[in-house]
């Protein structure tokens, strides 16, 4: 018996999210068994690393990542860091020129242009082999750079990135306990792909790329999106190494998390879309099921729910419905109990920040196609000032 119009339509959307969430993985790791990309990293090897830190009005954070930063374990004279400070009209510049140490460098500007114009103009003046892009509020483990530089000395190797964690694991927030689970993922995903050698996004809190391939960014993409694009078109890999992550204090207000994940959206869109010709093959396929898919997830859960409204007469389409039913009541209960301050669970807050962040994704993708850049944006106020970090 053929499928009605809402049954298709149920399925289809059902396939659509099980393909995106668990398909994709499951298929990545399939095609790393048979096609696994082989690196020779060593231990030893110290290139020289430019540390590059866009930073605009960061002075709740500047001083303690730039001391921690200083600190890693890695041979001093190989180390510089350098910081833009993006028009910043706070105490941002003169917390930098109080370091007297010769490898901290501060570059004024005096015009605001943005992250991406910052990192541009850092890189033009790095003297390093590596250029490692980092963020003023993300604290990074002493030994991460150590990890991540190994993996070097194999001459295939463009670019290696981490991930981001949240700065309390015991928040009970809704943003940061759905956060947490979501960044579990991603490194699952990162790991799969760097099999492959073909990770498909950087952190942008944490990731190196060799000098001689960098060229100057669009201010209005997502550079750790651009960035691997361009190592991917050059032939090189791009890897994830497990080790490297950066810890930042997560925003709880659920409009900041909205308004972060809807720029991020619509500058990988465009991204995406003027770097077209470099998705094909296999990072065409990536570029499909790891982000555009995804970033219209509202779509088949839409569909899903419509469908199964309308075949709600039926047991199984009403049995789907009413789960459906619990989902969006979870996620309505986190968001009124968020903007409370309240506790809030992870049965809560999982669907919450699913559906917050697959509606922000999908209004940037829209925002992009209507011609809307991020070249300039305002940071998360409450992602910044983490409170165990020194001051």
């Amino acid at each position: 018996m053929p499928l009605t119009f809402a049954e298709a339509f149920w399925w289809l959307g059902v396939a659509w999210l099980i393909y995106v969430y668990a398909g994709y993985p499951l298929l990545l790791g399939l095609i790393g068994l048979v096609a696994r990309v082989r690196t020779r990293a060593r231990e030893g090897r110290w290139p020289s690393v430019s540390v590059l830190i866009a930073a605009r009005n960061e002075e709740k954070d500047i001083g303690w990542k730039i001391r921690e930063t200083l600190a890693w374990e890695y041979p001093a004279d190989r180390l510089e860091v350098l910081v833009a400070s993006d028009a910043s009209d706070d105490r941002t510049d003169e917390i930098v020129r109080g370091f007297q140490d010769p490898r901290v460098h501060l570059v004024r500007m005096e015009k605001r242009g943005g992250k991406v114009r910052a990192l541009n103009r850092l890189a033009e003046l790095a003297r390093g082999e590596i250029l490692f892009f980092t963020d003023a509020n993300a604290s990074i483990p002493a030994g991460c750079l150590r990890l991540m530089v190994r993996h070097f000395a194999d001459p295939r190797v463009g670019c290696v990135t981490g991930i981001t964690r949240g700065w309390d694991p015991k928040s009970a927030g809704a943003v940061s306990q759905g956060a947490g689970l979501y960044f579990r993922y991603e490194s699952l995903i990162a790991s799969l792909e760097s099999r492959l050698g073909s990770v498909l996004a950087c952190d942008g809190a944490v990731h190196c790329l060799r000098r001689e391939l960098f060229a100057p960014l669009q201010p209005e993409l997502a550079n750790d999106l651009e960035a691997p694009l361009r190592v991917a078109r050059s032939g090189r890999l791009t890897l994830f190494e497990p080790g490297a992550y950066a810890l930042e204090k997560e925003t709880e207000a659920p409009a900041e998390e909205f308004a972060r994940r809807r720029r991020i959206a619509a500058q990988g869109a465009l991204a995406m879309w003027r770097f077209r010709g470099a998705l094909a093959g296999l990072r065409g396929w990536q570029f499909v099921s790891h982000k555009f898919l995804r970033w219209l997830t509202p779509l088949p859960l839409a569909a899903v729910l419509a469908s199964s409204a309308a075949l709600a007469h039926r047991p199984f389409y009403a049995l789907a419905l009413a789960a459906q039913g619990i989902f969006y009541a979870a996620a309505l209960a986190a968001l009124l109990q968020a903007r409370q301050g309240k506790h809030v669970s992870r049965a809560l807050a999982v669907p919450f920040y699913v559906l917050v962040g697959a509606t922000a994704t999908l209004v940037g993708v829209v925002e992009a196609a209507l011609g809307r850049s991020f070249d300039v944006w305002e940071v998360a106020t409450l992602s910044r000032g983490a409170q165990n970090a020194g001051s």
